[in-house]
């Protein structure tokens, strides 16, 4: 078990410090072809499953009155970077309660 943790231990990325509720901006890596882009994502952060190389967040955004959920793997060689846009205040670990909610009801209030 020491080999794979020695493994996974290496591939992982530096990433900045990020709690739930936070509005991150994530600038992804999209391949076209033989051409290469950067798409940006910017959302709320709602959730944050499993540890280690296998962690992933969970983004929420309004896109055109539609709420828009992306799903990326943090430690994956197609995110080129993470920006924390906002903190967020809550007191829950998923805040999947947001998909129910719309306009001023769907904000999370900002840490100062």
């Amino acid at each position: 078990m020491d080999l794979i943790k020695a493994m996974t231990q290496s591939q992982l990325k530096e990433i900045p410090e990020i709690c739930i509720g936070d509005t991150l901006r994530i600038h992804n890596k999209i391949k076209e072809g033989s051409r290469e882009r950067i798409q940006l994502f910017e959302g709320t952060l709602i959730a944050r499953k499993h540890g280690g190389i296998s962690e992933t967040i969970t983004l929420r955004r309004m896109s055109y009155g539609i709420g828009v959920e992306k799903t990326f793997p943090l430690h994956s060689p197609n995110i080129a970077k993470i920006e924390v846009v906002r903190r967020g205040k809550v007191r829950r670990a998923k805040l999947y309660y947001l998909r129910g909610r719309v306009g001023k009801a769907a904000k999370v209030k900002q840490d100062i």
